[in-house]
């Protein structure tokens, strides 16, 4: 097995636990668990480790993806990509903006949004508190098909919606404010619930999962080259 198929497999494995531990069992995307088993969730890991070495190929992969209609959801995590919260976010800045560049005006195919390891917890405020939910174990970049999020009537790069969840009543009380609004304060809901602690501690484990099993890659493959 190569080394990076190694990787690609590992970051699949502590990625599936962010949407397994997390984002699943707490609720926050009440149709994650139906799209995956339905197969309308594509993920790809992309093992550039500088941002400009990162870029073609993960506009080759929006090309791919905008290429399969049955894909509403995609995926590209960045095991390799050494960036903090904000630099991240300006990289998936230029991606979209080098998207749209090559598009007719208004025909990109997927709106996108930065999820990053880094980010407090802010309960002072529901929209604050999204790249708190948003810390997977590896920059990720969320790819939402436009259409979708048409259907939905949700603003652009909202997170975890599903409009088949809110009743006619809800969404008539809560008229006033975006849809992404409504959903940020359920999920501020759920983790004073749950105690931000609690999810501290998981953010925590995954992370540590995922660095206790990257390093015995990178063990693993300089015993194979001294070998």
């Amino acid at each position: 097995m190569s080394t990076s198929r190694e990787l690609e497999l590992e970051a699949l494995r502590v990625y599936r636990r962010y949407a397994s531990e997390v984002v699943e069992r707490y609720g926050l995307c009440p149709w994650a668990a139906s799209a995956r088993r339905e197969g309308r969730i594509a993920e790809r890991v992309l093992v550039a480790s500088e941002p400009q070495d990162a870029l073609e190929p993960t506009l080759a992969a929006l090309d791919e993806l905008a290429h399969a209609p049955q894909i509403e959801i995609g995926l590209l995590l960045y095991p390799q990509l050494c960036l903090d919260r904000f630099a991240f976010e300006h990289f998936v800045a230029n991606v979209r903006a080098r998207d749209a560049a090559r598009r007719e005006l208004g025909a990109t195919p997927f709106a996108l949004a930065a999820f990053h390891p880094e980010a407090p917890a802010r309960t002072d405020d529901a929209e604050r508190l999204i790249p708190f939910l948003r810390r997977t174990p590896d920059p990720t970049i969320q790819l939402v098909r436009r259409d979708v999020l048409e259907r939905m009537r949700g603003p652009q790069g909202s997170g975890f919606v599903d409009v088949a969840m809110l009743t006619p009543q809800a969404l008539l009380a809560e008229a006033a404010e975006p849809l992404r609004r409504t959903i940020a304060k359920t999920n501020l809901e759920t983790v004073c619930s749950v105690g931000v602690h609690v999810l501290e501690a998981l953010f925590e484990d995954i992370r540590r999962d995922r660095d206790e099993s990257y390093e015995k890659l990178e063990t693993s493959t300089g015993s194979r080259r001294e070998g």
